[in-house]
């Protein structure tokens, strides 16, 4: 079983906080995420910034894609992305299309995806999925438990490379041993840490003792 990534999440409000942050955790982390509301934000042209900060790190440009995935995944990759995010509500049709324009199409998944949707995106080609505690979830409460366990451990059993994400600190990640998760992606636990640095290397050092 291999190691799983760290990923950094991007969300800030403006470019310069963005990169300060990127810059501080770069030597810690194994991808690079322009997040949503950055993209939202700032724009693409933050993905580009982001490349030339980290010529050897994959990049991912978080769209959540909808619609329009040949233009979007397209731009993305002119920017220097190597993957792209599409919803899970997206037609198969959007996501092929985007597949077409750039190295890899990440599914989020929220709501009320299938297990059959999913095998219709690996029947497609689509072999990598975010699986989310969103945000508002946890805000309103939720927390990670059994169900997400099982959850991520049938998409990895179906084919798929899993990420994970929501809420994620040194607790919640032990949760996770034995599961062979793709990536571990955190935002605000690294970005909005006293230090961090320190505290991108505290969880990638919990995650190599986890599943080494």
């Amino acid at each position: 079983m291999a190691i799983p990534n760290l990923q950094v999440a991007l969300d800030h409000s403006n470019t310069a906080e963005a990169v300060a942050a990127a810059v501080s955790v770069g030597n810690e982390i194994d991808i690079v995420e322009a997040g949503t509301v950055l993209m939202l934000e700032v724009g693409s042209e933050v993905v580009q910034i982001l490349r030339k900060l980290f010529p050897d790190k994959p990049i991912v440009a978080d769209t959540k894609c909808a619609d329009a995935g040949t233009t979007i995944a397209r731009n993305c990759k002119n920017q220097g992305a190597d993957i792209m995010t599409c919803i899970c509500a997206a037609e198969v049709a959007t996501m092929t299309s985007a597949a077409k324009e750039i190295d890899h199409i990440q599914v989020e998944l929220y709501g009320d995806w299938t297990y059959e949707q999913a095998q219709e995106w690996l029947d497609n080609g689509i072999e990598q999925v975010v699986y989310h505690q969103s945000r508002d979830a946890l805000l309103a409460g939720v927390t990670w438990g059994e169900k997400d366990l099982e959850k991520v451990q049938k998409l990895i059993d179906m084919g798929f490379k899993v990420s994970v994400t929501g809420g994620l600190n040194l607790e919640t990640i032990e949760l996770f041993k034995g599961v062979d998760v793709y990536t571990f992606i955190a935002g605000r636990a690294i970005t909005e840490a006293e230090n961090p640095a320190a505290a991108a290397k505290e969880l990638k050092d919990k995650i190599k003792e986890l599943w080494a």
